[in-house]
């Protein structure tokens, strides 16, 4: 796997900075295969604690625990598609693509059935087609690169924040505000490792928040992401002290109608269809668990 770093990721150490971005392995185990030679700065020998910069290439060749990646005949929602990429409703429940735990069920095994050996392999085989990653209880849009031009052509967009990404969650309490800004820094939570914070080195994260309706204790929302961190609306709605309902790992509490964890969705997605200026914009209904919990909402206030 190559990484080329951007302007954003200056000042970190390269452990740190890999421990976030191949979120399979522990940061102890990063440091291990930095010092067997397994990974490499500009095909250089080098320490975890040196500090990256901008253009530098990572060279990652690390083992990834996983025998073989075997295409399944899964069901695919595709929203859109042409000759370079395609846009897919990935379910609740499913993981984007495979670890070194499980490798099977997910959407990379589904796309390797469905596009064959069309898809890009920029981020290695497990990887496949992988632009950007939904967690596994999020549900909604996502891009999938056929080929490697397609796929730096579309990071390119994502990088100059020509792609609008946009989600609905419903969260608890009233917020108060009808649009507001958020703009905290995240990063890997020190005391909680699979966890991200609010830190106060950590990376810049906008998000734009619309009220869409207020209900008796909770609210939909409209997030729009301006950035793309990892757990960004779920960490930063928790900051402000509405976390998304049913969210168990950033403080949700107790849970009033059980759904597979938080419910949040990517619902509005505006790209530049590859390799030309003709913008795509779509949109797709609120999945079940958007209607579960707003049934049970709409119950409570009568």
């Amino acid at each position: 796997m190559k990484i080329i770093i951007d302007e954003l990721t200056d000042e970190k150490r390269l452990d740190a900075y890999l421990a976030e971005y191949l979120q399979d392995y522990s940061r102890s185990k990063i440091q291990s295969e930095i010092k067997k030679g397994n990974i490499l700065v500009n095909n250089t020998l080098i320490k975890p604690s040196y500090i990256i910069k901008p253009n530098d290439e990572i060279i990652i060749n690390i083992s990834e625990n996983i025998k073989e990646i075997l295409p399944e005949a899964i069901p695919l929602e595709i929203i859109w598609e042409d000759e370079n990429m395609l846009v897919v409703n990935k379910p609740s429940n499913m993981l984007t693509h495979p670890t070194t735990i499980e490798n099977t069920g997910t959407l990379v095994n589904a796309l390797l059935y469905y596009c064959g050996e069309n898809l890009s392999d920029i981020n290695g085989d497990f990887r496949r087609g992988i632009i950007h990653r939904l967690d596994r209880n999020t549900s909604g849009l996502l891009m999938i690169a056929k080929n490697n031009e397609a796929h730096e052509f579309l990071v390119n967009k994502m990088k100059l924040r020509l792609i609008e990404k946009k989600y609905i969650a419903i969260v608890s309490g009233i917020v108060k505000e009808d649009e507001f800004v958020i703009n905290k820094p995240i990063g890997r939570n020190p005391n909680q490792p699979h966890k991200m914070a609010i830190v106060e080195n950590g990376k810049e994260s906008i998000s734009k928040v619309k009220v869409l309706k207020r209900f008796k204790d909770a609210t939909l929302l409209e997030v729009h992401l301006i950035t793309g961190r990892t757990h960004q609306i779920r960490v930063h709605l928790s900051s402000i002290g509405h976390p998304v309902y049913n969210d168990t790992l950033y403080g949700f509490g107790k849970i009033k109608v059980k759904t597979e964890e938080q419910v949040l969705q990517s619902y509005k997605l505006t790209f530049p269809k590859p390799f030309s200026e003709e913008l795509i914009s779509l949109e797709i209904p609120m999945d079940e668990k958007f209607t579960k919990i707003i049934n049970y909402l709409i119950s409570q206030e009568k």
